[in-house]
C-alpha cells in the first residue's frame, strides 16, 4: 500500500469527483499530493514496476519454478496478483541486457590480461618481433612472385596490433574505382558495395580486438529487439498447432511472453552467479559449484518448455510431447537463422 500523504482537498485531480477515501470511486486515481520528493519518485517508480505488495516476488517465483502456472492464473482472471505479461517482459529484458552490458565479463578480462602480457613480452623481445615481421614480409613476397592473384595476402602490423585479412581492396578509393570503371556485369550491387565499404572503413580505423568488442556491444544492444520481433512468430506457431476454437491467438501470446521472460531471467541469474563466483578467483571448489549450477540451469532451460506446454494446453502427454518436440525444433531453426542474419547485419553496419 502506498504511504503517500493524502490531500486535504477531497476533489479528485483527475476527474473532479468527490473522494471520500484514498482512491477516487469514479476513476480510481489515488488522492495524494502531486508534488513529491525524489525519494517518493523513486519509490513510486519501483512500486509501479513491481506492484510492491509481493506481486513482483510471487510473479518471479511462479515464473521460475511453476511452468505455465503464471499464464493460467492470468488468463483465469487473476490479473492484480501478478505483474502484467508485457510489463514483466519489458522489465526483465531491460534489467537483463542492461546488467550484461554494464558488468564486464570475467572471461573477457582474463583474455585481455593475457593479450597484454603477450604484447609486453613481444615488445621486450625485439628479436622475436623482428622475426615475425620478416616472416610475414617473406610470405607476401613469395605469394607475389608466384603471381597467386586469387589468394589474399596477410597484413601483419604489430605496431597497431592488426592481423586482419585483406579482401582485395585497401581503401574506399579502390572500391569506387572498380565500381566506376568495371564492366556492368562486374560491378557490385548496392548491398555489396555498402557492405564492402563499411568493412574497409571499419578495418582501417579499428584493431581486430576493437572490431570484436564493437560487434559484441552492438549485437547485445539490438538483441532485445530481435527477440521482441520474434515473439509474435513463436505465438503464431503455437496457434498453428492447437485448437483454434479453444485457444485464441491472445492466449498463445501470453504464454509466449511468460516463456521468453523465463528464458531471459534464467540467463540473467546464471550470468550473475558466474560473475559473482569468478570474482573470487580460480578456486577449484567455486569452479565446481559454478559449473554444476550452470549445468542444472541449462537443463532446466531446455526442459522447461515441455511441462509448460503440457500443463497449459492440457493435452495427453504423448501428444503434448510430440507437439513440443516439433515446435522446439521449428523454433530453434528459425531463431538460429534470424540470429545469423542479425549477426551479419550487425557486422555490416558497424562503424
Amino acid at each position: 500500500m502506498s504511504k503517500s500523504v493524502l490531500r486535504k482537498d477531497k476533489t479528485c485531480l483527475n476527474c473532479r469527483h468527490v473522494v471520500d477515501q484514498r482512491f477516487c470511486p469514479n476513476c480510481g486515481q489515488e488522492n495524494t499530493e502531486s508534488r513529491k520528493t525524489f525519494h517518493h519518485l523513486f519509490i513510486h517508480f519501483f512500486e509501479d514496476l513491481t506492484h510492491y505488495e509481493n506481486a513482483f516476488w510471487r510473479t518471479i517465483r511462479n515464473l521460475l519454478f511453476k511452468p505455465s502456472s503464471l499464464t493460467k492464473e492470468y488468463l483465469s482472471g487473476k490479473r492484480l496478483s501478478y505483474l502484467a505479461p508485457v510489463r514483466l517482459y519489458i522489465f526483465i529484458s531491460f534489467i537483463t541486457f542492461f546488467l550484461i552490458t554494464v558488468i564486464p565479463d570475467s572471461e573477457d578480462n582474463m583474455i585481455k590480461a593475457d593479450q597484454t602480457k603477450t604484447t609486453n613480452y613481444i615488445d621486450k623481445n625485439g628479436i622475436a618481433r623482428d622475426s615475425i615481421v620478416a616472416a610475414a614480409k617473406n610470405l607476401n613476397e613469395v605469394l607475389s612472385e608466384a603471381n597467386l592473384s586469387g589468394i589474399d595476402t596477410v597484413n601483419y602490423n604489430l605496431g597497431n596490433k592488426r592481423g586482419i585479412m585483406k579482401f582485395g581492396y585497401d581503401s574506399v578509393k579502390q572500391l569506387d574505382s572498380v565500381q566506376k570503371n568495371a564492366a556492368p556485369s562486374e560491378k557490385f550491387s548496392d548491398f555489396e558495395y555498402s557492405a564492402y565499404k563499411n568493412f574497409i572503413l571499419l578495418k582501417n580505423s579499428n584493431t581486430r580486438a576493437e572490431i570484436i568488442e564493437k560487434f559484441k556491444e552492438s549485437f547485445i544492444h539490438n538483441l532485445p529487439k530481435v527477440l521482441f520481433i520474434y515473439m509474435p512468430i513463436f505465438a503464431l506457431f503455437l496457434w498453428f498447432f492447437h485448437n483454434k476454437k479453444r485457444w485464441y491467438y491472445f492466449d498463445h501470446g501470453i504464454f509466449t511472453l511468460h516463456y521468453f521472460s523465463f528464458l531471459l531471467l534464467t540467463t540473467l541469474l546464471l550470468f550473475l552467479i558466474d560473475q559473482l563466483l569468478n570474482a573470487f578467483g580460480d578456486i577449484p571448489i567455486l569452479s565446481f559449484i559454478n559449473n554444476t549450477i550452470h549445468f542444472v540451469g541449462y537443463i532446466w532451460i531446455f526442459y522447461y518448455f515441455f511441462p509448460a506446454h503440457h500443463r497449459f494446453y492440457g493435452e495427453y502427454r504423448a501428444v503434448s510431447f510430440i507437439k513440443s518436440m516439433v515446435l522446439f525444433f521449428i523454433n530453434s531453426i528459425f531463431i538460429l537463422l534470424i540470429l545469423i542474419l542479425f549477426a551479419a547485419y550487425t557486422f555490416i553496419n558497424l562503424h
